[in-house]
């Protein structure tokens, strides 16, 4: 090969590589704007926000502290992570107990009943939402924190997810732990369960997200101000009495910052879920 060659197949590598990072950073760059403009926006006095200008002309500390000056903000953190936590803890049992009956014991119907239960992936949530608040209403769970725990707490997603995991296992373990004298419970909390770690913890991070930023279901459910969740109760700066676009961005940066520190401490634990639990054994 030629020099002339070999210079010019270095600039067209060269020449790619920036066009790509050029692209990337473009597409980061639109990425990350909105939250930019929220943070930006939580410092500006209300008569700031609809005006052009990008940063505010005195940045505007305070908005921060009126955020819980007007509403009840603490509280309404403590129900979000509360019921979060909840809903996620019982989701991975459920799920996991659910995963594992499909997945190692062997019983008639076992794989129609799972691709009926897989099916109910398929069905909107608005089409469910009657029904399950109607069956609220009998079991006298409106307005409580049960009412926002327990519909929440059963998915097929989560048992879909930890299957995936539990059919990779080889099933020599389970003839194994039979020999020995185990029981199925012996085999799914002490040999199973420990080998899914991963699974569990991709499960939790996407149930305690999508709990804790959950929106419809809460708003529907609770009727008392002292069991509303945050995305419910940050509306009172929406409302028809005046929106107050700044001290709204403020309490969604206070929302949302957890919630991204959380995601970065964990991405490994969630990317590494994800790539095995795709592999099928």
């Amino acid at each position: 090969m030629t020099p002339a060659r070999t210079t010019a197949g270095k600039a067209r590598r060269m020449l790619a590589a920036v066009l790509t990072h050029g692209l990337l950073l473009l597409l980061a760059a639109l990425t990350l704007g909105p939250f930019l403009w929220m943070i930006v926006t939580s410092f500006k006095s209300l008569a700031e926000v609809d005006r052009t200008s990008s940063l505010p002309a005195v940045w505007q500390w305070r908005n921060y502290g009126q955020v819980f000056r007007e509403i009840a903000f603490a509280r309404y953190y403590f129900n979000s992570v509360l019921v979060a936590l909840w809903v996620t803890f019982l989701q991975c049992v459920t799920s996991s107990l659910a995963a594992f009956a499909f997945a190692r014991l062997k019983w008639r119907g076992r794989d129609s009943v799972f691709k009926l239960y897989l099916a109910t992936m398929m069905i909107p949530g608005v089409v469910t939402m009657i029904p399950n608040y109607a069956l609220m209403v009998k079991l006298h769970l409106l307005d409580s924190y049960a009412g926002l725990i327990v519909p929440a707490a059963f998915g097929a997603f989560g048992t879909f997810l930890l299957r995936q995991f539990m059919i990779g296992i080889h099933p020599a373990l389970d003839e194994s732990a039979a020999i020995d004298g185990a029981g199925p419970w012996t085999t799914y909390s002490q040999i199973i369960l420990p080998l899914v770690k991963p699974g569990l913890a991709t499960l939790a991070i996407f149930t305690f997200l999508g709990t804790y930023t959950s929106f419809f279901w809460p708003l529907v459910m609770i009727k008392s101000d002292h069991l509303r969740t945050l995305p419910i109760g940050m509306l009172y700066f929406d409302s028809v009495y005046g929106k107050q676009t700044n001290l709204l961005m403020a309490a969604s940066v206070m929302n949302v910052v957890p919630l991204i520190i959380v995601f970065a401490i964990a991405q490994k634990q969630l990317v590494r879920g994800i790539q095995l639990g795709a592999v099928k054994g």
